[in-house]
């Protein structure tokens, strides 16, 4: 079976290398990024703006392959991958709780973002 997604949009940050992208949403705290819907789904926006927090799944278009055991960033141990927020997935599918701050023309104003660019 064969599942294909198709990109609704592009989240830009200031993050654009994996050293200098916070590890956990906490070191994200206050950073901003954008993320721009693309033209044919902006009607899906419509009454977002009534909340303070948006979930984002994103694609880890920097995955390096997946791995079953990742000795976590702020661990020495290896962990089974699911016990952790490493990027080695057999799915390369990214989960961010984010604040949303304003919608303007199809494009989220966000913050606490530790996602790369």
């Amino acid at each position: 079976m064969k599942i294909e997604f198709q990109p609704i949009g592009v989240i830009h940050t200031p993050f654009t290398v994996l050293e200098s992208m916070p590890i956990q949403p906490a070191s994200g705290d206050g950073v901003q990024g954008t993320v721009d819907v693309f033209e044919e789904y902006r009607a899906g926006l419509n009454d977002l703006d009534g909340f303070s927090l948006i979930f984002l799944l994103y694609h880890f278009h920097h995955g390096r392959g997946f791995r079953s055991h990742v000795v976590p960033f702020v661990d020495s141990q290896p962990r089974g991958v699911f016990a952790t927020r490493a990027p080695r997935r057999p799915n390369p599918i990214g989960l961010s709780v984010v604040r949303l701050n304003r919608i303007e023309d199809g494009v989220l104003h966000i913050e606490n973002v530790d996602i790369l660019d």
